[in-house]
């Protein structure tokens, strides 16, 4: 592995009180929850619809729920799916799985049917913690994939009771609202069960910082189910690559995290779960992102930090507007996934009084590895700079090993505590993304003087459509199913509101009358919505190299044609 220190032009750019690098990290993830137990063990932790839940109450119920699944037959290394929204539950079973030194698997519990399976193939869990409307797809999967301890949870067990009286009122709203929150469920072990034994013993054996903690699934190009390996080293290391980065923020009981963002990905895992346990902050829960529910609590309790992605700034600074909620007090939004609109933050700024600014990341990477400075020295237009103790180099893509000259472009290969150590069981796919102990980010960019990066092409032809991957074989296979689409060919096109959006190029039998609304409804029983060609075009012919490869550059251009009206 090569020694080379590349030069850190960067750190000149830091905001005040940004350290130059961090000390290593040590310890556990478990750590840090009992760290801010010890701390604020009467603060609020976490908070649903309005109950909270104490620092100590979430110890406790950690440790409950450790010895539960232990007695489920969870030991040391299992990986422990879990398939939920965001709740309080799911921070508990999170923190209760790596307790017992296992892996936590997170997985979109609005996944189709397919998708999840597809999961479950590859990591082969046999212990899964599951939304109880997501059992009965859990309890399909054949027999070699069989999970041996299946726990369901109720989320709105863990609302507040008027709550729960109000979705059982008979009136059609509330019960359209408890069924899309809830299900009956049989021959599955209840979470109210799990959480019902004593604490586990404080002997038992605890983690270590370098044992995997996490696989998190990103999309391939393929639409292969890959999981980045991630260990309690990675996800220390970015949690406190974030703390250092907002050096404004107070660790304690007046911190408020929003989690917005799902905890199924690694942007909102981090940001909004990690980050927020290791502050000792108020984290507010939303199972999905309502601007209503969140102006609620932003009226009495506003962000100090507020993780988004900037389709979620745009609603929320609309909502906010025709309401005449006041988003004053909301210190620090940081926005990542997609481009950040500089006409956004203007407005978005001026209503808060504080500062919304981009970063960037992947899910090999835990998944920070840039952001743009928490002071009016921000760059719009850019990812900001590498944080402390991330290293970043910009080099051939055809020749990796090579630097490219400065201010050129080149593919971003980095390094540093948070990066993984590779795929979970696919040598072959991690050697491929590694040169020299750097990871290729498949990201063309440049970086100016000052250490500002700023993303230009990517190599990947992933789709990024509302801060979600989208891998265009996956949606190209889901059409060719159709029995009249003879071929496809799937790519982003610039979207105002999300990004990209998935548009579809296909070709379809000679003389079919195709109705191009059923053929996207018949995705729609594929893959998950998000990943439903938004668009679809009905083309003679694909462009296609001499081997036969699909275009898919060339196919982007003739629609953005077609689209402008070129």
């Amino acid at each position: 592995m090569t020694t080379y220190d590349p030069p850190r032009p960067w750190i000149a750019s830091y905001a005040e009180g940004v350290p130059d690098d961090l000390e290593p990290v040590s310890g556990s993830l478990i750590d840090i929850v009992a760290a801010s137990a010890a701390d604020y063990p009467d603060a609020p932790a976490l908070q649903f619809f309005g109950r909270t839940t104490s620092y100590r109450d979430l110890q406790e119920q950690i440790e409950r729920a450790a010895a539960g699944l232990r007695a489920q037959g969870v030991k040391a290394g299992d990986p422990v799916a879990i398939v939920l929204p965001n709740c309080p539950q799911h921070i508990v079973a999170f923190y209760a799985i790596l307790r017992l030194g296992a892996v936590v698997i997170e997985h979109n519990p609005l996944y189709t049917p397919r998708e999840l399976r597809k999961q479950f193939e590859d990591h082969g869990a046999k212990h899964a913690i599951v939304w109880s409307k997501v059992v009965g797809t859990v309890q399909e999967f054949p027999a070699d994939l069989a999970v041996t301890s299946l726990v369901s949870v109720d989320i709105t067990t863990a609302m507040p009771l008027r709550t729960r009286l109000a979705l059982r009122l008979p009136i059609k709203k509330a019960r359209e609202s408890r069924a899309a929150l809830t299900e009956r469920v049989s021959g599955a072990i209840s979470w109210s069960d799990i959480v019902r034994f004593e604490p586990l013993p404080a002997t038992h054996p605890r983690p270590a910082t370098d044992d995997l903690a996490l696989i998190q699934y990103t999309s391939g190009t393929t639409g292969t189910p890959k999981g980045a390996s991630l260990t309690h080293r990675n996800l220390l290391s970015n949690a406190a690559q974030a703390r250092a980065w907002v050096p404004s923020i107070v660790r304690g009981d007046g911190c408020v995290v929003y989690a917005v963002l799902p905890m199924f990905h690694a942007y909102g895992l981090t940001l909004c779960l990690t980050f927020a346990m290791s502050m000792g902050a108020r984290l507010v829960l939303f199972p999905r992102f309502d601007p209503d529910m969140v102006l609620e609590v932003t009226k009495k309790h506003p962000a100090t930090f507020l993780p988004l992605v900037p389709p979620i700034a745009d609603r929320l600074l609309k909502a906010a507007s025709e309401k005449g909620v006041s988003l004053a007090g909301t210190q620090v939004a940081i926005s990542g996934a997609m481009a950040l609109p500089h006409e956004l933050v203007v407005p978005f700024e001026a209503a808060s009084g504080g500062f919304l600014v981009e970063g960037y990341g992947l899910s090999e990477c835990s998944p920070v590895l840039m952001a743009n400075p928490v002071a009016t020295s921000r760059v719009p237009g850019t990812v900001g700079l590498p944080l402390p103790g991330t290293e970043c180099r910009v080099v051939d893509p055809d020749e990796p090993t090579r630097d490219v000259p400065a201010g050129e472009r080149g593919e971003l290969i980095v390094r540093g505590p948070q990066v993984f150590s590779g795929y979970y069981g696919k040598p072959e796919e991690t050697e491929a993304v590694f040169t020299e102990g750097w990871y290729r980010t498949g990201d063309i960019v440049t970086i100016d003087e000052a250490g500002f990066v700023r993303i230009v092409d990517r190599i990947k032809e992933l789709i990024i459509t509302g801060g979600f991957n989208v891998a265009p074989t996956e949606v190209e296979n889901a059409l060719r199913q159709h029995p009249l689409v003879e071929d496809a060919a799937v790519v982003g096109l610039p979207s105002e509101h999300s990004g990209e959006e998935v548009a579809a190029a296909i070709v379809v039998a000679p003389e079919s009358d195709v109705d191009v609304e059923a053929i996207r409804d018949y995705v729609r029983g594929v893959l998950t919505p998000y990943k439903v060609p938004r668009s679809i075009f009905i083309v003679d012919e694909l462009p296609k190299s001499l081997i036969g490869k699909v275009l898919r550059r060339q196919v982007r251009d003739r629609l953005l044609a077609l689209t402008s009206g070129g």
